[in-house]
């Protein structure tokens, strides 16, 4: 098996720079392989991706796509399906919802979808809550419990 200070590059892998421009006897001199003139035989040019010979390139003719909005809210989504599996008479909140592995990541805040059937009295604290799940709750004979926004360390209001 091959070590790290036992590897080397494998046979005519690596080719040394042609240096251009040393002289006639060279075989590369005087016009260094680029022919008489034209565009291609200028200095600085013709050396960047996406040049197409003067007409404008793909990525200027393509409109620009999508916007992330710095000031925008993510929300960890639980279904009402996965609080339907509780005992009755559970405190579901964020710490709560987390030890379960239904909230990962840092998200700004826990919003409770009507995704499935509750037939258990839960108190629920999140932070949003759907309309159908709100009613399903307090249908259940649960109480819903709106969380409030936390000030970030960045000063912006979450």
């Amino acid at each position: 098996m091959d070590r790290l200070h036992t590897l080397k590059a494998p046979a005519k892998s690596s080719h040394r720079k042609k240096r251009v421009g040393r002289g006639q006897a060279s075989g590369w001199g005087k016009t260094a392989g680029r022919g008489g003139k034209g565009q291609k035989a200028r200095t600085g040019n013709m050396h960047f991706e996406g040049f197409e010979g003067g007409q404008s390139p793909l990525q200027r003719r393509m409109p620009k796509m999508g916007f992330h909005s710095p000031n925008r809210k993510q929300f960890a989504l639980v279904a009402l399906g996965a609080l339907g599996t509780l005992p009755a008479g559970t405190v579901v909140d964020v710490a709560f919802m987390r030890a379960k592995g239904w909230i990962k990541g840092r998200p700004d805040g826990v919003k409770v979808l009507a995704n499935g059937e509750l037939g258990v009295a839960l108190t629920v604290k999140a932070h949003r809550f759907s309309k159908g799940a709100r009613e399903a709750i307090v249908a259940a004979g649960g109480v819903v419990e709106e969380l409030p926004w936390v000030v970030h360390a960045e000063g912006a209001k979450k």
